[in-house]
């Protein structure tokens, strides 16, 4: 590493924009030495205060812009939970020069993609473009940070409160085991620390705050000085200083910022705590309080969890999920930048009573301490580190938020070599020290998760309540805040055009055939020293056509094929993996088996040797066979507590038919999974998996004269005939019906609508077209249907539409989770606007942006091993030709308005759709029998409810499914 340090603060003078700049302190420079692994930047300090990093690394076309603000949900008030992360979604509403719901599309349609984050400490705002897209990026970014508040209305903020509501219905109170987090939070942590709440706010909070609240939390912790742009890409130090001194340099200073002190929490006592929930198998999460990130402490704790809980070598799941005791049993220790809780979590099986699984656990931790720490503890865990650490510098994305982490919390981009230094340092004493002061007789919160009505299988009755005795808020520094705006030279109504087009790379690559038949396809990626191998092997869950009795075999193959092989056990596997670092990975789905292959460059050899083993000699134990079928039988019987499921289950049956080996999950159901024997899943296995049917893409630090003769071991594997089943006619819908299942006191509805094309993938024809088509529908964060449901109306996280076939023709399919009063609306809204776009097509202006969006995305798409992996992936599985981008893009610049016309009307047959909706059948049936729509009841399964009047419909509107009521004669209320 070379470390060039600058302190004083007339270095560079550059003409930008005719101004002269003179103040911008370069504070250091780190360039690597070899290949050693670091982050090469140059960091900066505005007279603003405004920190700027920036990453060069040419080789791809693209540029990604980070704007790190230390400010996440630990500044907030009591009373006021969840500002940090309601303010996130405000920056995205427009400013003084961005227009309301612009931000979006500018990005969108430079072919960038963006988002935001909030978490206790710091909210990010992201975005990955083009490199010739720069200015552009920071033009918006800047905008947002200096001139926001005059375009935050009411109106706004109405719609983003709505919206965070429905996310926080979506991802925490409507999904098992969602509160969890936050009940162990505000039992952990004194009344009033930071990290007694969550980020997500408390909704009693949202309804209670107002616009001028919003406003000084923007004031008082939004300036230039309390935040780190970070760009890493296709750029030069010289470009990036010179723009961010032109957008960003008058933003003036806000007030400072310090750090937040507070004092480690202290229990007297363990904490049992419990709620119910609507799930299946009960939860117990027993948390005790440790050290905040980067503490010296942190990475011997990452290993004690590791070894407690990390894997399938781990005592957790030796005492517990090999016992068949429980489904899951981990460890983890997340930290934060003020505190860190280490997490023992299990899942018991419904018949468990979680005093006898904490039993389970503290003996778990007494044969620990017996046990100790070996010698292949300590290298399973810097290995997988060290891997982890390795593959975040895969993307340019991934490295610009390791250096803006880093200096939001450290001061210093230039942490990775230490972050390395202190994994590859951890002992055996000191996870055993830390055990000693952090675990071993320390009290705790004990978390009990419950079924609803089996309040007594708690492992203790509940023995704590929050006591606000004692606290005082302190001075959050809000009062005299004014709002300033920056006076420029230039005018910032002006939006930046882009730089010339980059040179689009299109990875280059090489094919090969084993002798067995097996299709190699692969590419050179150099930027770090790993290798990633997918195998495809086709057929997976349709292959049980020929026997729909035993569905789900795919799956439990799968999962046996990760178990024990004839020469190694299940845990001498899985150690000799972590101890290189490596993964090996095979999972069912509904066309095929997969298998993942991660690995250092430098353990490649080793790597495959494991591979072979699990691929040609797995054991099919039956002990594995008896526990894997449990597990299976049991995540079936779970699905039905979680909306999401439900939903998808039902409509792929109605779009299927209850005939069709596509209708049933990949899971099977529990009928099928009862019913087949280890016997079965030989014969599977032999008669399945062959490499006739076997495509292996290959991307790494590997050239192909060096990889393929390390592939000689697949020629053991003996080809033989797999017969892929055909394809069953498309099933036809005679008009549009609702199908509604009840999930009880629901917070939200899942909501399905769409049909069964008749379309299979093709790169070049109809479907690429039809693909086009419903970009400015549903596709784009901008489309008409998200903007109508999320931006306009507030009443989903986010909704969309897309077509998905496969070699088979799939389903067209619009969807949202959508807050319940919302749902008779909401369906009202995606008909309405399918309904439009059928018969009015798209505009001139969605067209321009369709071009333009989808014309420049390509320079993303081609970056991480992975991404290449899944490019050339495409390419063998559907034999497409070398140039099949090119065509694509030819095909995109000469589409015309007429063309996405007729697609759209062609290919979005309104009148005869499935809607299918989950929700609380007591709350929203009422409205959705207003639509004039058929109702056909449905259980958990997707199967009829019988009824004593079968199904109804809507008298006034008998004779009239595919029409629709004026929204305001329809909606609920």
């Amino acid at each position: 590493m070379k470390k060039t340090i600058i302190c004083f603060s007339t270095l560079l003078i550059w003409l930008v924009a005719g101004a002269a700049y003179s103040q911008t302190k370069l504070v250091e420079k780190v360039q690597r030495q070899g290949k050693e692994l670091l982050i090469p930047y140059e960091k900066y300090v505005l007279p603003n205060g405004l920190t700027v990093v920036v990453h060069e690394d040419h080789s791809d076309p693209i540029v990604h812009v980070d704007v790190t603000y230390h400010v996440g949900s630990a500044r907030e008030e009591i009373g006021k939970s969840g500002f940090a992360h309601f303010f996130e979604h405000m920056m995205f509403q427009g400013s003084d020069h961005v227009a309301d719901d612009e931000h979006f599309k500018i990005v969108t349609e430079s072919g960038g993609t963006l988002n935001g984050s909030t978490n206790r400490d710091r909210t990010n705002y992201y975005e990955t473009l083009p490199s010739n897209q720069l200015e552009r990026a920071l033009w918006l970014e800047a905008d947002r940070m200096g001139f926001l508040l005059d375009a935050v209305t009411q109106k706004k903020f109405e719609i983003q409160r709505a919206t965070v509501k429905n996310e926080r219905g979506q991802n925490y109170d409507n999904r098992p085991y969602g509160l969890a987090g936050e009940t162990v939070a505000k039992n952990l942590y004194p009344y009033g620390h930071p990290y007694s709440w969550l980020t997500i706010g408390y909704i009693e909070d949202l309804n209670r705050v107002d616009v001028n609240d919003l406003k000084n939390f923007f004031l008082r912790w939004y300036g230039p000085n309390n935040a780190v742009l970070t760009v890493g890409g296709d750029v030069t130090p010289k470009q990036v200083v010179a723009l961010a001194e032109k957008y960003f340099g008058s933003i003036p200073r806000g007030p400072e910022v310090t750090k937040t002190q507070v004092p480690t929490p202290v229990l007297d006592k363990d904490r049992y705590v419990s709620y119910e929930d609507n799930v299946r198998f009960p939860m117990l999460q027993i948390v005790f309080p440790t050290v905040p990130n980067y503490h010296p402490d942190e990475a011997p704790l990452d290993a004690l969890a590791e070894i407690l809980g990390g894997g399938k070598n781990s005592l957790f799941y030796k005492n517990l999920v090999k016992n068949q005791l429980a489904v899951q049993a981990s460890a983890s220790h997340p930290t934060s930048e003020l505190a860190g809780q280490f997490a023992l979590t299990v899942l018991p099986f419904p018949d468990k009573r979680l005093d006898s699984t904490e039993a389970i656990v503290r003996r778990t931790l007494s044969e620990f301490e017996r046990r100790g720490v070996t010698d292949d503890d300590i290298a399973q865990f810097t290995a997988t580190r060290e891997a982890q650490l390795i593959g975040d510098l895969a993307s340019v994305s991934g490295k610009v938020s390791q250096l803006a982490a880093f200096q939001t919390y450290l001061g210093t981009p230039n942490y990775l070599p230490q972050e390395f230094k202190r994994y590859r340092s951890v002992t055996k004493a000191d996870v055993m020290r830390v055990y000693n002061q952090y675990i071993k007789g320390k009290n705790a919160v004990l978390l009990t998760v419950y079924p609803k009505g089996k309040a007594e299988i708690v492992a203790k009755p509940d023995n704590y309540t929050v006591s606000t005795a004692g606290y005082q808020a302190p001075d959050y520094g809000y009062k005299g805040l004014t709002y300033t705006k920056a006076k420029d030279s230039f005018d910032r109504q002006v939006k930046p055009g882009p730089g010339p087009n980059p040179a689009l790379k299109v990875p280059p690559f090489w094919t090969d055939k084993l002798a067995n038949g097996l299709n190699v396809i692969g590419t050179r990626n150099d930027e770090i020293p790993t290798v990633t191998m997918l195998f495809s092997i086709k057929g997976g869950h349709l292959l049980s056509a020929s026997d729909p009795s035993k569905a789900g075999i795919a799956q439990l193959t799968a999962a046996l094929m990760n178990e024990a092989t004839q020469n190694f056990s299940n845990e001498e596997l899985n150690t000799k993996l972590e101890k290189l670092g490596a993964s090996i990975d095979i999972r069912a789905s509904t066309e095929e088996i997969n298998i993942s292959v991660e690995s250092l460059t430098k353990n490649l050899d080793s790597t495959l040797a494991l591979l072979e083993e699990k691929l040609l000699r797995p054991k099919f134990a039956a002990d594995d066979f008896e526990r894997l079928k449990k597990q299976q039988l049991e995540l079936i019987a779970n699905q039905s507590t979680q909306p999401v499921v439900i939903a998808n289950k039902a409509y792929n049956k109605l779009l299927y038919g209850a005939g069709n080996i596509r209708a049933v999950p990949v899971s099977g159901t529990t009928k099928t999974v009862e019913a087949i024997t280890l016997d079965d899943v030989k014969t599977f296995y032999k008669n399945s998996l062959s490499p006739s049917v076997t495509n292996l893409v290959i991307v790494g630090d590997v050239e192909q004269a060096a990889v393929v003769p390390k592939l000689a071991f697949l020629n053991k594997w003996t080809a033989k005939p797999v017969t892929l089943p055909k394809t069953a006619a498309t099933r036809k819908i005679d008009k549009t019906r609702i199908y509604l299942i009840d999930k009880e006191k629901a917070a939200q509805s899942e909501i399905r609508v769409g049909y069964l094309t008749d379309m299979p993938y093709d790169a070049t024809g109809e479907y690429y077209r039809t693909v086009l088509a419903n970009y400015m529908l549903g596709g784009a964060f901008n489309s008409r249907i998200n903007m109508n449901l999320r931006e306009d109306k507030g009443w989903t996280y986010g909704a969309r539409s897309g077509f998905s076939s496969t070699k088979t023709p799939g389903p067209f399919t619009a969807q949202a989770g959508v807050k319940a009063a919302a749902t008779d609306s909401s369906v009202v809204e995606f008909i309405k606007e399918i309904t439009n776009y059928g018969k009015s097509g798209i505009t001139d202006q969605e067209l321009a942006f369709v071009k333009s969006s989808l014309g420049q995305v390509d320079a993303l798409r081609y970056e991480t091993s992975l991404q290449k992996a899944y490019f050339l992936g495409r390419i063998i599985d559907y034999d497409l030709p070398r140039n099949y981008v090119e065509q694509q893009s030819e095909i995109l610049r000469n589409i015309t308005k007429a063309q996405i016309d007729a697609i759209a009307k062609k290919r979005l047959p309104v009148s005869n759709m499935i809607i299918t909706v989950v929700g609380n059948k007591e709350l929203i049936r009422p409205g959705l029998a207003r639509l004039g729509y058929e109702i056909v009841e449905l259980d958990k399964e997707g199967d009829p409810v019988a009824t004593a009047a079968g199904t109804d419909a809507a008298p006034a509107r008998a004779g009239s499914s595919s029409e629709t009521v004026p929204a305001g004669k329809k909606k609920s209320k």
